[in-house]
């Protein structure tokens, strides 16, 4: 759908009115095609490894006296994160639509990985465009990218962050439309963008369903997830939207504190704006500006957010909620003792959570919390940081 309410739709340069119009055509085609979705699940299966597992830390829910927790193991998919889901699904379609080059955006790195990955895997040619600040803080990314054939593009205005990768990506894309295939990262962007990447990444939500019901024979309480774009999220709680017993919560990144302003969290201080196509909430000042943005973990250090969330927020459907970069490190920390699992700092954002809530929950409360991805990448980031 082209909107979710108020929000979404196509905010975009006259230019690329032809090309989105054209990927919307193709997706609506490819999706209904049963041979592309057998394609599809072949290399989720077979490549990336789906499906994932569905892991009840009983460590942690005896830690934190919660009665369940599970964790959805999107950490175990090819390339350490959930991103793989989406980049060979668009993949796919760059390869249906003939085009020979591919270009994405990253900020934690993974989706950069992710599109490397693809793109070696189905022989295109590759460009990652990845701010400077982001960079430095993922060198291992950086360097996993280049293994794989891709070129990293540095990016040097703005903040330096994802948000000006995209900027650059979408220039790039101007220029090349007629070669080249935007592999957009999350739920953001214009339309067809949001809806594509949430079909994609529902898999995750699928999956979880099916296990849940087989391992618990119920539905789960609470889904919770990290939102900076949101396609982690939206791929675990969309297949659960009409399940009304089952509470949604997406964790943002509160950074510094939202009273300090160097944060971002789109939903919870955000107003209604346009941001790289799309309409939803954004961090804006009264003149319409886009704001600066912060966060320890570089997947969330973004200004704006999906438009199927802002929709769920202002519905009512999900409750969206932010976490300080010193609760995510503490709990990367005491995932990683409890567990043996060392999560992405974006992930630990929602096991962040757990700890907030844990006296409001009842003894029988089964939460499943999406373990986005994992945390190699992120291991330098954690070790400086001061608790």
């Amino acid at each position: 759908m082209r909107y979710f309410g108020q929000f979404g739709g196509q905010f975009i340069p006259e230019t690329l009115v032809y090309v989105v119009n054209e990927l919307e055509r193709e997706f609506n085609v490819a999706w209904k095609d049963k041979k592309f979705r057998k394609h599809l699940d072949y290399y989720l299966r077979q490549y990336a490894g789906r499906p994932t597992p569905l892991y009840y830390a009983e460590n942690l829910s005896k830690y934190l006296n919660i009665s369940k927790i599970y964790l959805k193991r999107e950490d175990l998919a090819h390339t350490g994160s959930h991103k793989i889901n989406n980049t060979i699904g668009q993949l796919l379609l760059a390869k249906r639509l003939n085009k020979k080059r591919v270009i994405a955006e990253t900020g934690a790195g993974q989706h950069g990985v992710a599109t490397a990955t693809a793109a070696a895997l189905f022989g295109l040619k590759c460009d990652v465009y990845m701010g400077a600040v982001d960079v430095e803080r993922q060198q291992q990314n950086v360097s996993r990218m280049e293994l794989l054939g891709a070129r990293v593009i540095l990016v040097k205005s703005g903040s330096q962050t994802l948000k000006d990768a995209i900027n650059e990506a979408l220039r790039d894309w101007v220029t090349n439309v007629h070669d080249t295939y935007y592999v957009l990262g999350s739920v953001v962007g214009p339309h067809p963008y949001p809806t594509m990447v949430r079909n994609f990444q529902s898999v995750i939500g699928l999956e979880t369903k099916r296990q849940i019901l087989k391992l618990e024979n119920c539905l789960p309480d609470y889904l919770i997830a990290c939102v900076g774009g949101g396609s982690n999220s939206i791929g675990l709680f969309h297949p659960f939207y009409n399940n009304r017993t089952v509470k949604f919560i997406g964790v943002e990144a509160g950074g510094l504190g939202l009273a300090s302003g160097k944060h971002s969290a789109s939903l919870a201080e955000g107003t209604v704006g346009i941001l790289h196509g799309t309409k939803s909430y954004v961090l804006q000042n009264k003149d319409g500006q886009i704001c600066e943005t912060h966060s320890v973990a570089p997947g969330l250090d973004y200004p704006g957010v999906g438009p199927e969330h802002s929709f769920y927020k202002d519905t009512g459907r999900a409750e969206y909620v932010a976490v300080t970069d010193r609760e995510a490190i503490g709990a990367f920390h005491m995932l990683s003792e409890s567990e043996g699992i060392l999560p992405a700092l974006e992930s630990a954002h929602a096991i962040a959570y757990l700890k907030k809530i844990a006296h409001k929950l009842k003894k029988p409360d089964i939460i499943v919390v999406c373990l986005s991805g994992r945390g190699d990448k992120d291991l330098e980031i954690v070790r400086r940081f001061k608790l």
